[in-house]
């Protein structure tokens, strides 16, 4: 069982899913339970996911909650872009919080292909 605190990938994405809650402040009232909370969600999902395979046994198993928090940084990526497009998320913020997403996809990625290469 590995300690989910130690991998640098979880670190940067609980920093990430933090920016995601100090953005999503300033959103309207009426989109709290809309695009706030899906935002919020696939965010926290991400590190959640990682610490979930953690607990599990074994590389696959560890590998495929990889692959599920791959899926909820894709599903970030597409709502800080339309949060974006509804002018609901400032460029700046909007150009970190997906270059941050981006990065923990690169770091996702290379641990799952090193989790399958020891197979």
């Amino acid at each position: 069982m590995r300690d989910f605190r130690e991998l640098k990938v979880w670190q940067k994405s609980h920093v990430l899913t933090l920016a995601v809650y100090g953005a999503t402040l300033a959103f309207p009232r009426e989109e709290i339970y809309g695009l706030t909370s899906q935002i919020r969600r696939s965010s926290a999902s991400i590190p959640a996911n990682i610490a979930e395979g953690c607990g599990r046994k074994g590389e696959p198993e560890f590998a495929r909650f990889l692959q599920i928090g791959m899926g909820s940084a894709s599903e970030l990526e597409y709502h800080l872009l339309l949060s974006h497009d509804l002018k609901l998320l400032k460029t700046a913020d909007y150009e970190r919080l997906a270059g941050e997403v981006c990065e923990v996809k690169r770091m996702l990625t290379s641990l799952i292909k090193k989790l399958r290469a020891e197979r």
